[in-house]
């Protein structure tokens, strides 16, 4: 089975591509240590919902893309994981901005993890906070994944 501790760090260097979801919404992983991850992107009218501010699921998306790079930081050999719940409050309306998200892995359990992100803007703004419950798959549960 593969490994995916280096995996972030791999992307983060530019040995390996980004995921699809990275390139198609334009995040791009910027800073990786064991337990934190940042993603950074800059939001403008592709992202926006029918009111003409960003959309809140991308708002969701780079959160959940830095508490996953945190965690995946910190697998094992053999170990892959997946979401199992993500909740995020809404602080601030975005139209265009670079945006940043903090991703940290607050509990590390051996199945079942617990994430944090802030999301800020340009001003050093909070924009969003979301929180994660992640599980740690192995075995028959990790493969493919």
């Amino acid at each position: 089975m593969t490994s995916y501790r280096d995996l972030p760090a791999r992307i983060q260097r530019g040995e390996l591509q980004p995921p699809p979801i990275a390139k198609l919404l334009g995040f791009t992983l910027t800073q990786i240590e064991p337990g934190k991850a940042t993603i950074e992107m800059t939001a403008d009218g592709r992202h926006a919902n029918p009111m003409g501010t960003l959309h809140g699921g991308v708002l969701c998306d780079i959160t959940d893309a830095a508490m996953g790079m945190a965690l995946a930081s910190t697998l094992e050999d053999g170990e892959t994981f997946t979401t199992l719940e993500l909740k995020i409050n809404f602080l601030k309306p975005v139209w265009t901005s670079k945006l940043k998200a903090v991703g940290l892995l607050v509990k590390r359990g051996k199945t079942i993890c617990l994430g944090q992100s802030d999301v800020t803007d340009e001003k050093d703004q909070l924009v969003a906070r979301a929180t994660c419950t992640m599980m740690v798959l192995r075995g028959d549960q990790a493969q493919g994944r």
